[in-house]
């Protein structure tokens, strides 16, 4: 039978556990949130008493977890379990510190860690259309490619541990400047008068037309937040992490760097529990657009 772990079912885990279910997959998962576990439940994913369950139960161990500390906490219950050698998968953006100390934690049990965020939104989670930047050991990688392939709509072996979030932090830093930029674009467009989904029509059948733009020009049209397909508080997080990493190899990212203060500003105005399209807001007022 396919058996999958499944620990962190925010967001990105509950969508990715719930695809994995409807695909064939015996899915145990587990979150610290007990509205999260039974929202699983309800999709079809047993939940485990804790992260050590899960690692009793599967071989293979997805990991969608909001920090660092959240990460370390749970590597430490999968390795306290003491089961045989299970592969780890970790999904989400940390600092390459963050995800080495994790593969070697692991490795000094016997198990295997990978390094792979994925690229897409909570939007594209819930309809599978994820991209995984998988790194690390290609045989494990291998092992899991029926498992990507069953949440995602491609996977990249990008070679050596820590690859993976590397290039993360590319398609990340891309993201960050066109969700600003069509907020810009959107509130430029109404403040001239233009209908807002005139605009969406036209520009996204044009050379204007970005993933991101064709993802939240609708969400910024009817200034709808919730509920959040990334989070304004997480990705700020995400954001540190680009930046932290550019300062380490000397790279000046002045595009990006002057996309913070709006995403700062969002969270300042109360945004910061919704989407990350709420920038649409901050912009709004900063031109006087009243809609």
């Amino acid at each position: 039978m396919k058996q999958v772990g499944m620990i962190g079912l925010g967001i990105m885990g509950g969508a990715i556990a719930r695809n994995l279910a409807a695909k064939g997959w015996h899915v145990v998962g587990f979150d610290t949130d007990p509205e999260r576990c039974e929202g699983a439940r309800q999709n079809g994913v047993e939940v485990a008493a804790n992260s050590a369950g899960v690692a009793t139960a599967a071989e293979i161990i997805l990991m969608s977890l909001p920090s660092p500390a959240a990460v370390r906490a749970v590597v430490a219950e999968i390795v306290a379990a003491k089961a045989p050698k299970r592969i780890v998968v970790e999904l989400s953006t940390l600092a390459l510190a963050d995800k080495f100390a994790m593969r070697d934690a692991l490795l000094a049990a016997g198990h295997m860690g990978l390094d792979c965020p994925l690229s897409g939104t909570g939007a594209q989670a819930q309809t599978g259309d994820l991209v995984v930047f998988a790194s690390g050991d290609g045989a494990a990688i291998d092992k899991c490619r029926p498992v990507f392939a069953d949440f995602s709509r491609k996977t990249a072996d990008l070679g050596e541990f820590g690859n993976g979030s590397k290039m993360k932090y590319v398609a990340n830093h891309l993201v960050a400047v066109h969700n600003v930029a069509t907020a810009e674009a959107l509130v430029l467009g109404m403040k001239s008068g233009l209908d807002p989904q005139t605009i969406i029509e036209v520009i996204s059948s044009g050379a204007g037309n970005s993933r991101v733009f064709e993802l939240r020009a609708p969400l910024m049209a009817q200034k709808k937040y919730d509920p959040p397909t990334m989070r304004i508080t997480t990705w700020k997080k995400d954001l540190d992490v680009i930046g932290g990493y550019a300062g380490e190899l000397g790279v000046p990212l002045p595009t990006f760097d002057a996309t913070l203060a709006l995403y700062s500003a969002a969270k300042s105005m109360g945004y910061g529990g919704q989407d990350t399209g709420s920038v649409c807001a901050v912009l709004e007022a900063m031109a006087g657009l009243e809609r």
